[in-house]
């Protein structure tokens, strides 16, 4: 602890990402295509499931959920880095700091929750489709998907409890663009023992049993499909889990790279960091969507019905 720098901290300076002034209005544009890309894209995903009742299953009851939350998700860190690349204002209220990290942390939570659940539901559908119907009844999830926020919500509200107890330094700049739980701590001037050892414990078992369950259920597709290795039960099998697959690679990837493989945080880390805050949940709906003859014919159905009414 360090009390001769110790400040009553009523704001933190965000310092954003590593580019030039002269590439900010370039950056501002990509960024703000993204975004848009990202909440119409899941908005539209939500909307031909919530209307075509063919995608009324399991498998699309939990991808509404990841898209909704994909758009907070990316809602909570994307609008305040495009406001401080336009107006250059890079200072965030101690208040607003703290609000954004708990919902960061809820949503990305949810994500990781999410992710498991759905691998659980990929593992029925594939290694016991005739009981599927009865395992993966509505009952089930809804309690899973409930669950799920209620477990993110508590999680989150753990970690920024530990956070608001602290002192910071009278240095309160923020090496990234978003208010970081990591980043934080290493402005404190407090001791932070307690937050790593809660850390390390809670927040290692809430991402290695999630990470576990997927891995899990993809040992047991495999094996499956490999007891009956013909073409089209391989086809038919990777046609259920690609997409999500994929997007699990993709998460998981990018999260480890930041906060499990890196000893000290730099550009590469805030790269990352763009890669599972702005460029997954931009890219989700077009990877369930591309290889997805369900979400087609619906989207299909809903451009048809688009042009009846004109």
């Amino acid at each position: 602890m360090r009390p001769e720098n110790q400040s009553s901290v009523s704001h933190f300076l965000l310092r954003g990402l590593p580019i030039r002034p002269e590439q900010q209005g370039v950056f501002f544009a990509l960024f703000l295509g993204m975004y848009l890309t990202t909440v119409l894209g899941n908005l539209l995903l939500i909307l031909l499931i919530r209307l075509d009742a063919r995608l009324h299953t399991p498998m699309y009851f939990f991808l509404s959920h990841l898209a909704c939350s994909d758009i907070c998700f990316s809602s909570v860190t994307v609008p305040k880095m495009l406001v401080n690349i336009l107006t250059q204002d890079q200072s965030v209220p101690y208040a607003g700091c703290i609000v954004q990290l708990y919902f960061f942390i809820v949503f990305a939570a949810f994500d990781n929750l999410l992710l498991a659940v759905m691998a659980y539901d990929r593992y029925v559908a594939v290694c016991h489709p005739l009981h599927y119907p009865t395992i993966m009844r509505e009952e089930l999830c809804v309690t899973l998907v409930v669950g799920s926020w209620v477990v993110s919500f508590v999680h989150a509200l753990l970690h920024t409890l530990l956070l608001v107890r602290l002192s910071f330094c009278a240095d309160s700049t923020i090496n990234h663009f978003f208010c970081d739980l990591t980043v934080l701590l290493k402005l404190s001037c407090s001791d932070i023992s307690l937050n790593e050892l809660v850390i390390f414990t809670e927040g290692g078992i809430f991402f290695t049993l999630p990470l576990g369950s997927v891995l899990g259920s993809y040992i047991c597709i495999g094996t499956i499909i490999m007891r009956v290795s013909t073409m089209k039960r391989l086809l038919k099998a990777f046609s259920t889990c690609g997409s999500h697959l994929f997007v699990v690679s993709l998460y998981y990837g990018t999260v480890a790279s930041v906060y499990f493989l890196s000893s000290s945080w730099d550009s590469k880390d805030i790269i990352a960091s763009v890669m599972y805050t702005v460029v997954t949940p931009m890219l989700n709906p077009f990877i369930y969507s591309l290889r997805n003859r369900d979400i087609k014919q619906a989207l299909h159905v809903f451009v048809n019905r688009a042009d009846f009414c004109k």
